[in-house]
């Protein structure tokens, strides 16, 4: 369904019997917040906009300056296809804007359209395609718990991939939300699953992602099963990773390739990943946000923790996938799903942005399993290191003016303060593995 008026979307609220519309937006957080109001505020809601109380979202505003309007983005107008017997509910994802009509800096789709002008400016158009790793995990009395779903490993099915039946109205769900569905499948860790959508411009993949994580909770919520995109719920187990795969585009033109170069990519991608390498560990705090986002980022788990990168070697943090022509593309493998979306892609494009403008060299391409390195050949040929944790990689943040400048100091500001404040409340806590560890030996 695409909506280009006002028009069009009474015109579609009439022709499906809705009866509620819900008003969405994301906090700074990564959170989907909305309001529902009923159909026959619609019109209010497509002219004047929503009012709400901008302080008692985390990381908006004041409490002296709390006022704030929300007004829907047409083109986001979606059925949501369950719960039709209690009425039909659609929804509109809003744009963020102040009683004067100005539009809120720190809205993370403004961030991150702010961005995107800056690249279009340059003649790019940014595009994205994620790859949502996420767990399903049993109930107990309605309490989320750590016990699989399902024992099934990498690419398993049925009887062993007990998920089948739930990635199925998954995906049929994100079909009927106008989703491009590219495959699903079973994860590498017992309970973990992917499903992959086509790639689209950033901030309509943004939009998507939050999507697909609230349709993925209802839609396990609806299996009495619990779905978490939590990083790293289960030690022992692989992470869930958000890979994003990056391209640019000229026109209808992929700016990254060039089928005469040697790996047939332009120069625009080196000096794109150049940008990313540089400042990756301040990105960090945007796209892994939590303190167990850096108990994924660790060796033997298939998540990426060297600063490098290279073809289809998955050892590197940045990686060239084999396909060349439209296709080509760099993919970035240390974000996490339980980032926020918006701000994710904002900091990754300003920084390749950073790259061309300054035509900046991302240096050797790294061909062979970083892994196996032992740590005095990891520092004779310069690999780094991502941050290993939330405090570190805030530290970077501060400091990267080239992100601050993207992001914008309110934004910045309060992703500093709720990741130290993160940090500060888990370092304090006494942990299981603390007591089981030296309570009877010290």
């Amino acid at each position: 369904m695409i909506i280009n008026s006002n028009e069009e979307v009474i015109k579609a609220i009439e022709a499906n019997n809705v009866k509620f519309i819900r008003l969405q937006f994301t906090d700074i957080q990564g959170m989907v917040k909305d309001v529902e109001i009923p159909v026959t505020q619609i019109k209010k809601a497509l002219s004047l906009g929503i009012s709400f109380d901008g302080s008692s979202i985390e990381g908006f505003v004041r409490i002296d300056e709390s006022d704030m309007v929300l007004k829907p983005d047409i083109k986001t107008f979606a059925i949501l296809p369950w719960n039709k017997g209690k009425g039909v509910v659609a929804r509109l994802i809003c744009d963020i804007h102040l009683p004067d009509g100005k539009q809120f800096e720190a809205d993370p789709r403004y961030v991150l359209k702010k961005v995107m002008k800056e690249a279009l400016d340059m003649g790019f158009t940014f595009n994205v395609g994620p790859e949502l790793e996420f767990f399903l995990f049993e109930k107990d009395n309605g309490n989320a718990t750590t016990i699989p779903h399902d024992f099934g490993r990498y690419f398993e099915f049925a009887p062993t991939d007990l998920a089948e039946d739930i990635r199925r109205d998954i995906v049929l769900a994100l079909t009927d939300l106008n989703f491009d569905i590219e495959a699903s499948h079973h994860e590498v860790a017992f309970g973990q699953h992917e499903i992959d959508f086509k790639y689209g411009d950033a901030l309509t993949t943004a939009d998507n992602v939050m999507t697909f994580k609230y349709v993925t909770r209802t839609i396990a919520k609806l299996h009495g099963l619990h779905a978490t995109f939590m990083p790293k719920p289960i030690s022992t187990e692989n992470g869930s990773g958000m890979h994003v795969n990056l391209s640019l585009s000229k026109g209808e033109e992929n700016a990254f390739y060039d089928p005469s170069s040697d790996m047939q990519i332009s120069i625009e991608t080196k000096q794109f990943i150049a940008g990313v390498l540089k400042h990756v560990k301040a990105i960090s705090c945007i796209s892994n946000p939590l303190v167990n986002s850096y108990k994924r980022l660790v060796p033997g788990y298939e998540a990426p923790v060297y600063i490098t990168w290279s073809g289809a070697n998955r050892s590197s943090l940045i990686r060239i996938p084999s396909a060349r022509g439209q296709s080509t593309r760099v993919e970035l493998r240390n974000p996490d799903p339980s980032c926020n979306p918006y701000l994710t892609f904002a900091a990754i494009l300003a920084a390749g942005l950073d790259g061309i403008k300054n035509k900046m060299d991302p240096g050797k391409v790294m061909d062979y399993n970083i892994f196996d390195l032992t740590k005095k050949e990891r520092i004779e040929r310069g690999i780094e290191t991502l941050p290993s944790t939330i405090s570190e990689s805030a530290d970077y943040l501060e400091n990267d003016n080239v992100l601050k400048r993207a992001l914008g100091e309110h934004v910045v500001d309060n992703v500093l303060r709720l990741a130290r404040a993160e940090w500060d409340a888990y370092r304090v806590q006494v942990h299981d593995w603390e007591i089981q560890r030296y309570l009877n030996t010290t």
